[in-house]
């Protein structure tokens, strides 16, 4: 598929969500002390995947027995917050439409409790590497998901999740940190030939 093309399926079913004001309540929070981002790389002779990226020194891959169909569904967890980024891969069958529809939809169950959801378009046409970023803001239960793909062969979607329920404004800078490891990690990816995946699974 064409990148012009790609990109016009991505826009079609981009959704615009309707924003309400929103302002912090002005309460203090204890101060949390974050390290500085450093990153390791998920490749090489030993990652039986066809995806590779970079991911936090502070966080760990694992496994999920209840959602693990796969062999490249993995869970990114942070032990110190209790935030897990869950990380689903589908070999794709002429069913990207299909994919992204899915994946939208799965973002738009938050729209609920999102106060806003800010969509962002991915591309990084050297790498062959596409999609969309949801940005939730409000008491979701996610706080971040998105979706990337080749257009052709690969499809990896992506939710950020944790696991405490304290007032998202104590955890935003908690939330801020990973959305920014999340980014390097979208940056960071790239698409091997490695077909060890089915992408029979049910999807979080």
């Amino acid at each position: 598929m064409k990148r012009l093309s790609l990109l016009s399926l991505i826009a079609a079913f981009t959704f615009i969500a309707c924003e309400d004001d929103y302002t912090p309540k002005p309460h203090a929070y204890a101060r949390v002390d974050l390290p500085a981002h450093e990153y390791i790389h998920a490749g090489g002779e030993q990652w039986h995947c066809p995806y590779s990226f970079d991911f936090s020194k502070y966080s760990a891959i694992t496994v999920d027995p209840q959602f693990q169909k796969s062999n490249c569904w993995y869970n990114i967890y942070y032990p110190r917050y209790k935030a897990t980024l869950h990380l689903t891969y589908t070999d794709l069958n002429d069913d990207l439409g299909q994919h992204i529809e899915d994946s939208r939809k799965l973002a738009m169950k938050h729209i609920s409790k999102a106060a806003q959801i800010d969509e962002t378009l991915i591309e990084f046409s050297d790498k062959n590497v596409y999609g969309i970023v949801y940005d939730f803001a409000g008491e979701t239960a996610s706080d971040m998901q998105f979706f990337l793909t080749d257009s052709t062969d690969h499809f990896l979607r992506g939710a950020l999740y944790f696991r405490v329920r304290p007032n998202k404004d104590s955890l935003a800078p908690v939330i801020t940190y990973i959305k920014q490891d999340i980014s390097h990690l979208i940056g960071s990816l790239t698409w091997s030939d490695d077909r060890s995946a089915d992408g029979t699974s049910t999807q979080h």
